[in-house]
């Protein structure tokens, strides 16, 4: 008789293939980030076409005890900065994240571009190395996708925020057994967008109540009482003054392609607390979904749903936010044995990839698809889960 577990010749060579194609969309992926870092020193503006630009501003007025939120200075920062808008940007993240730009304040926005994109880049390939470690080190080479992931790319090359998040949960699921007073420390990542997570902290405050792990709330807690002592040291008023820019902001205005603001365009536009309640149903589904599962709950197993549930809910999720959604769809990726799939993941990069060369702005409502995509695709993948006879799911790839 022949072995249940074992893999035909064509089995294997497809499975090849399949990571041969990981392999070459990561290393064309990554050369055009080096081309970028490698050109960014050499022109002059080019600092003013990326998100950094309104970091460096922040800091700038922090540094020169200015209003951080301020629309004139902050205009006329970024525009000598080289940036080419007719209106201004600001840095929304809530005040307890001012601390973290102040140092692009204490230099040029041109010599401040260089090292911020290289801190990012630094930040997604740790956080992936992380995951493929925290994974079982599996020996073939799809974690290769986190390099390559479009979303986690665009920050790095924009200079978002977001890839703080996701170094945080990826802190968060290593440590969160061994170390969970530091765990709960790294989750301060995850609050500079709160927003996009709203399920996920519901289920992670339900899960700290069930397993008393007061360790993680007292990091947590103490990291947003350090950061908004910090803020409150660095610009006593930072916290006035962000809740009267957002009051005069206009964002409940705007539309940000996701779920939450086509529910409140479709509805009634001018009802701006209609973006919360796809993240309050999320929420509710959250604190079923943990109580089901909290006797054998495994945050590395389980929380990868709340992560793409929270993105697909969330009030406003840019696209570069869905860099989150990396640890999810390498575990999924990392279980599955459907080549279909794992093709399918470098197809939808590949596409998000066009559409921004392409020149579609950000705001588009063509890149309303990722996040309900990466949730459809998950669950597929893990029902096409490859087990063993024990019923474990196997990281390593089809025997030689």
């Amino acid at each position: 008789m022949s072995d249940g577990n074992a893999t035909s010749p064509s089995a294997k060579a497809n499975y090849a293939e399949v990571l041969l194609a990981f392999n070459c969309a990561m290393v064309l992926v990554l050369v055009l980030v080096a081309i970028n870092l490698c050109v960014l020193p050499l022109i002059k503006n080019m600092s003013g076409t990326r998100v950094i630009v309104v970091y460096w501003a922040t800091g700038q007025q922090l540094v020169h005890h200015g209003n951080p939120y301020d629309p004139l200075a902050l205009g006329q920062l970024e525009h000598a900065a080289g940036f080419t808008g007719t209106s201004t940007y600001y840095m929304r993240n809530p005040p307890w994240s001012l601390p973290l730009v102040l140092p692009l304040g204490l230099i040029s926005a041109r010599i401040a571009a260089l090292p911020w994109l290289l801190l990012l880049l630094g930040i997604q390939f740790f956080s992936v190395r992380l995951l493929w470690k925290m994974l079982g080190r599996p020996a073939h080479r799809l974690h290769w996708l986190g390099y390559s992931f479009t979303p986690a790319v665009l920050c790095v090359l924009m200079g978002q925020t977001s890839l703080f998040l996701l170094l945080g949960m990826v802190l968060f699921l290593s440590l969160h057994r061994t170390n969970p007073f530091w765990a709960g420390a790294a989750l301060w990542f995850c609050s500079l967008k709160p927003h996009v997570l709203l399920p996920f902290a519901v289920a992670l405050l339900l899960w700290i109540v069930t397993e008393r792990a007061w360790k993680v709330l007292a990091g947590a807690l103490a990291t947003m009482a350090a950061s908004c002592a910090l803020t409150e040291w660095i610009d006593p008023s930072a916290w006035s003054q962000y809740t009267q820019w957002a009051h005069n902001s206009g964002i409940s205005r705007e539309f940000i392609p996701c779920l939450a603001v086509v529910l409140r365009n479709s509805i009634h536009p001018a009802w701006s607390g209609l973006v919360f309640l796809p993240a309050v149903l999320g929420c509710a589904w959250a604190a079923v979904y943990f109580w089901r599962k909290r006797a054998h709950w495994d945050w590395i197993a389980d929380g990868g749903l709340l992560t793409l549930v929270s993105l697909v809910v969330a009030p406003y999720c840019w696209i570069y936010d869905q860099s989150l959604a990396l640890p999810a769809l390498l575990f999924a990726a990392f279980h599955t044995r459907s080549r279909p799939l794992l093709a399918t993941v470098v197809v939808a990069c590949i596409a998000i990839n066009l559409q921004t060369y392409c020149g579609l702005p950000l705001c588009s409502a063509a890149y309303l698809w990722p996040a309900p995509v990466w949730l459809a695709w998950y669950l597929l993948a893990r029902r096409t889960a490859h087990t063993d006879q024990a019923g474990f799911i196997p990281l390593s790839p089809p025997p030689a």
